[in-house]
């Protein structure tokens, strides 16, 4: 363990001490964010994407010793292991390395060296792979070798042979040499397959295609992934001759004088072609694949964590719209809470066409409820509604709408939270309830959905989904506890992603609400049947009750340090119940003496630090700092467009090789990376000014630029 601390410690470039704290908070089943917030003393401040990638780092490290573990007994079983072979796999860093060390013993199916074993070669094997000067002939050689089952001098050396390449094959320095140039040096090639169908020319870059394997990038390796799968494409990783013979040549030695040299040429190139390099090209293509799946859930993630980080928008009377052709156009409203004020539907397209009803309909919609905002999804006739939507605003100077991405709104309405949540709605107005949520609260709408369902990621269908699930599920709980949540209003979904709390203390939270009314106070939590001290631990931080009998719990303060904050207050002149306009200026000049304070209440500056924030701004939303949404009031087409053009629009979706930018035209323009500076990030739901470069409309593409 201790040398895992120390290798894991150099990888992140921090001290093995604080790798080793934080994983026994881990061990002490702590939860990332209550680390990241609440421990920092213990973590030496260690962040949260640090504390992810430990947590990941000492897993893998614990698999790997497991994995030692195993292979070490299955050889003492074998009567295999010697003192330098378990030397040798205890030094072992990878599981590449063990599995290479392991390769030679592992059991195996019948393979020809295996029946040329049984057949009793594995002698004349040793000499052919001994090379020795000799003055005998090859018969002379092979003869006591010949017995009832191998009759012929052909027969000996055939076999003989395919035990020496096995050998060659399953050396550990061959394969790991030989895998490290194809890595470097090799070539991945692609070409289109015969009768292939791909008729909208997805593939059509990689139907003649050749790249070094080390350039290949990310979106190009699951590209030819999924062309392969599709049967568009076949791929194949070329390794040059002098890149795998050097290799074998400077461990298995031939000697020119050895009778046996032509057999030990024969047998080397035997081994490479059948056994060696078709086993790396596998090794070569899943080690591609890990990392551009790797890179592609990272992507995903930090679109994800984009996207819930949008801004709320606090204090509108929103309707929804889910946009449709034949089955109409269905609506819902919703007060500033969230309460459902009423649902319907509109026909304006094809084939009912009923333009001006649909107007005088969102006409007296707005000016019964007092409408401040329309939210359109933006599936499926999405653009053909935002012109009748457009038309409305026209009328109203307080009006304005906002496209929403609706992705993953068909899977919820279905779902069965959706059907607890609002038992009275056909599946279709549950779909307008959640697209309208989602301008309104993002991240409480969104976090209903399966992740893998928003789509803000490239190949996500791809990807290992396990691994995308644990990642996706880490960035929905992180921007959960950063916000906050409203232990009174939250949905089960939203509360189970707070620390501590899950799937099954989520549903118990809310029926404990619903039946003995709000909490008052976080200590009434306790009472939740379930909710034990160390879920309480865990959660409480998080969890917010606005106008309860202590104000500090409508902060991000902990419990356990309720006392501190009371100090602090104290030592102002202050109690919690304290307005927050006096706060900041009595709190201030405490300000420059917090590392004296901090020694005095024998606390650490850390914490005091977040408590002293939290007296000033309590329960303080990091979202409100983010641009809010662009409201429009009209619409745009193509054909308005023109190059040189200065708009704002809503990056949508980061990928490798650029932004997808909603400039509130039918299609998303593109910014593409190389018109990104160097060491600018981009994240989804960001707000960018951007000029037009050209106009497409035949293809549906618009270039654009970042304006200077």
């Amino acid at each position: 363990m201790e040398a895992h601390i120390h290798q894991i410690a150099g990888q992140l470039q921090l001290r093995p001490a604080q790798v080793s704290a934080v994983i026994a908070l881990l061990d002490d089943d702590n939860t990332i964010p209550f680390i990241a917030r609440y421990r920092k003393e213990m973590t030496g401040g260690v962040d949260e994407d640090q504390l992810r990638q430990i947590a990941e780092r000492i897993e893998k490290a614990r698999a790997l010793d497991k994995r030692r573990d195993s292979i070490l007994a299955a050889l003492i079983e074998q009567g295999q292991l010697t003192d330098a072979l378990a030397t040798q796999l205890r030094a072992a860093q990878t599981l590449t390395e063990l599995e290479d060390l392991y390769q030679p013993y592992k059991p195996k199916r019948r393979t020809r060296a295996q029946i040329a074993r049984e057949k009793g070669l594995e002698g004349l094997a040793t000499l052919i792979l001994q090379q020795e000067k000799s003055t005998a002939s090859l018969e002379q050689l092979a003869a006591p070798f010949l017995n009832d089952t191998v009759t012929t001098l052909e027969e000996a050396i055939a076999g003989a042979q395919d035990i020496v390449a096995e050998t060659i094959s399953d050396h550990a320095h061959v394969r790991s040499r030989v895998r490290e140039k194809a890595l470097k040096w090799g070539l991945a090639r692609s070409q289109r397959t015969k009768d292939s169908q791909d008729p909208k020319g997805v593939y059509e870059l990689y139907y003649e295609s050749e790249f070094r394997v080390d350039r290949l990038q990310p979106y190009q390796i699951l590209a030819l992934n999924r062309g392969e799968s599709e049967g568009v494409l076949k791929v194949a990783i070329e390794i040059a001759e002098r890149d795998w013979r050097e290799v074998i040549e400077a461990v298995f030695r031939i000697n020119p004088r050895s009778p046996l040299a032509a057999i030990m040429q024969a047998a080397m190139i035997d081994a490479a072609e059948r056994l060696l390099l078709p086993a790396i090209e596998r090794d070569v293509r899943r080690e591609l694949t890990a990392k551009a799946e790797a890179h592609a859930i990272q992507v995903f993630a930090q679109n994800l964590r984009g996207l819930l980080h949008q801004p709320p928008l606090a204090g509108q009377t929103i309707l929804g719209i889910d946009p449709g052709f034949r089955t109409g156009c269905k609506l819902a409203v919703i007060d500033p809470t969230g309460k459902i004020l009423a649902t319907g539907a509109i026909f304006p397209h094809e084939p009912q066409r009923e333009w001006e009803k649909s107007l005088k309909t969102l006409n007296a919609l707005i000016n019964q409820y007092q409408i401040t905002l329309i939210a359109i999804g933006n599936g499926t006739a999405s653009r053909e509604t935002e012109q009748l939507v457009a038309e409305v605003t026209r009328r109203f100077d307080q009006v304005h709408y906002l496209m929403v991405n609706e992705a993953g709104a068909s899977v919820y309405s279905a779902s069965p939270e959706a059907r607890a949540e609002l038992p009275d709605l056909d599946v279709t107005l549950r779909g307008a309830v959640s697209i309208a949520r989602r301008a309104q609260d993002p991240l409480a709408e969104l976090v209903k959905i399966d992740p893998k369902s928003i789509g803000v990621g490239l190949y996500q269908h791809d990807v290992d989904q396990g691994e995308l699930s644990r990642t996706l599920s880490g960035v929905v709980e992180s921007v959960v506890n950063q916000v906050g949540v409203d232990v009174n209003t939250a949905s089960a979904a939203l509360l189970t992603h707070v620390a501590g709390i899950g799937p099954k203390l989520a549903q118990k939270i809310v029926a404990h609400r619903d039946q003995q009314g709000q909490f008052k106070g976080r200590t009434a939590l306790r009472k939740v049947s379930g909710l034990g001290p160390k879920a309480f631990e865990q959660s409480a931080g998080f969890l917010r009750i606005r106008d309860g009998e202590n104000p500090l719990d409508a902060s991000a303060i902990h419990p356990e340090s309720y006392a501190i904050a009371e100090r602090v207050l104290a030592r102002a002149g202050l109690r919690a119940q304290s307005p927050l306009a006096q706060r900041e200026a009595a709190l201030q000049p405490l300000k420059a003496a917090l590392p004296q304070l901090a020694d005095e209440l024998a606390t650490g500056l850390p914490t005091l630090t977040d408590i002293f924030d939290q007296l000033i701004r309590p329960g303080r939303d990091p979202r409100e700092s983010l641009p809010a949404p662009i409201l429009r009031s009209d619409v745009l087409s193509m054909d308005d467009l023109q190059p040189g053009m200065v708009l704002n629009g809503t990056a949508r979706n980061v990928v490798d090789f650029g932004v997808f930018i909603d400039i509130g035209v039918k299609q998303d323009g593109l910014l593409h990376k190389s018109r990104i500076p160097r060491g600018q990030t981009i994240h989804v739901g960001e707000v960018l000014e951007v000029v037009i470069l050209s106009v497409e409309i035949d293809r549906g593409r618009v270039s654009l630029s970042l304006r200077d």
